[in-house]
């Protein structure tokens, strides 16, 4: 299984910086090996086409921030599944904490917009994660339940899950090593017994040096402000590359 390493970039950039951000990257990247490094990043929605462009050939992905619940329709503002599918997107993210607590998103928006993800060939990113820091059985408890709702009975396509505790997103430092091995774990059962064709990555505060310690004990990384600086993710890019050379079970 390749090692995931994605990147939102959220609304930090404008429109031009986003492309400079995309450029550079794209020129850090062809200079390494990347060989089972599955890599993919989430710009601004009106950014998606001219980044697409950009990206191609380079074999990183493009996705969106979010997807409307609803296939077309009378939603003014809204950016369809179909549509993202058409320009080129191939990841939706849904469920981030901070579409759930600034924008109300409850549990059934979240399961809608998975669920159109998953109608129009995209892979759902699904965010989730616990509120507060609780114990590690009281954080699995409460990301199955999350995941549970989110997704539909029946499953066609791939799933991506973003474990993101919510109280560690913006923070100085990522969750502890030992409280991120042990609710992927309990993740990975759930969802694998599930969707088969699913991976567990982590996010929230998550930066270069972390899939190093973390190893095969998650599927990869979800980043945000570390990988504003294209070489921090470059650095990111390259522990990931070497994490696929080793054998699964093996920690760093």
């Amino acid at each position: 299984m390749n090692v995931v390493v994605g990147v939102s970039l959220k609304t930090y950039f404008g429109y031009h910086q986003t492309l400079e951000w995309t450029r550079a990257v794209a020129d850090l990247l062809r200079r390494g090996s990347r060989r089972g490094v599955e890599l993919f990043v989430l710009p601004s929605f009106p950014t998606l086409p001219e980044v697409t462009r950009i990206l191609t050939g380079t074999g990183i992905a493009v996705g969106a921030q979010d997807v409307s619940a609803d296939d077309a329709g009378n939603r003014t503002g809204e950016v369809t599944g179909a549509l993202l599918a058409e320009i080129g997107c191939r990841y939706a993210e849904t469920g981030h904490a901070e579409r759930r607590t600034l924008f109300g998103e409850t549990d059934s928006v979240v399961a809608a917009k998975t669920g159109t993800a998953l109608r129009h060939g995209l892979t759902p990113v699904l965010c989730l994660g616990e509120t507060e820091p609780v114990s590690t059985r009281a954080a699995v408890d409460e990301c199955i339940r999350q995941l549970t709702a989110a997704l539909p009975d029946s499953v066609t396509g791939r799933v991506l899950v973003a474990y993101e505790p919510q109280w560690a997103i913006g923070a100085a430092e990522p969750a502890t090593d030992d409280h991120i091995v042990a609710v992927v774990a309990g993740l990975r059962n759930e969802l694998r017994r599930r969707v088969p064709d699913s991976a567990v990555i982590y996010g929230g505060s998550a930066g270069p040096g972390l899939l190093t310690r973390l190893g095969h004990a998650v599927d990869g990384l979800f980043l945000g402000r570390f990988a504003h600086d294209p070489s921090a993710l470059a650095a990111v890019v390259a522990e990931a590359d070497s994490l696929t050379r080793q054998p699964r079970g093996v920690l760093r």
